[in-house]
């Protein structure tokens, strides 16, 4: 007779699709209304070859998902300790941090929507609404990222 029932071991997380990758960004698009874009890499598992995907944002909806996540208050809070000939190149890196996260967010969105294999370019007014809820439930995980990635003790 066996023991009491060992619990089964947890299940194997599950791999991603698409492996992506930041090419370069943010940077300003000369465009009406203003943007802000990030490039990937992205390949997807069954493609022989991954594709540039340039990811732009709107520059009121960066404005308007950064309010939602209350970043600003965050790094204020964060930023507090450091020296003030640092800070400022520091708020520059988080800023940068945070509309690379929401691109990449804007990406998946995307990308679960479906895109074809070739290099493409999004439209700067598509998965909006999607974004900021997206990005509300992230917003632990991308304060994360940037906390790692400053190497400022949260």
């Amino acid at each position: 007779m066996r023991a009491a029932m060992e619990p089964s071991p947890a299940p194997a997380p599950q791999r991603t699709q698409y492996r992506i990758t930041l090419f370069y960004g943010p940077e300003p698009v000369t465009a009406d209304p203003p943007q802000t874009q990030c490039v990937f890499n992205v390949k997807k598992r069954s493609w022989k070859a991954g594709v540039q995907i340039a990811v732009p944002l709107l520059d009121t909806e960066l404005a308007r998902v950064r309010v939602a996540i209350g970043i600003q208050t965050w790094l204020a809070s964060l930023l507090a300790a450091v020296p003030d000939p640092d800070r400022e190149s520091y708020e520059a890196r988080a800023g940068d941090l945070v509309t690379q996260a929401l691109c990449e967010l804007k990406l998946q969105l995307a990308l679960e929507a479906g895109l074809s294999q070739e290099n493409q370019r999004l439209d700067a007014g598509a998965w909006s609404a999607e974004l900021a809820g997206a990005a509300v439930a992230a917003a632990e995980r991308i304060k994360t990222q940037i906390l790692t990635a400053l190497d400022v003790p949260g």
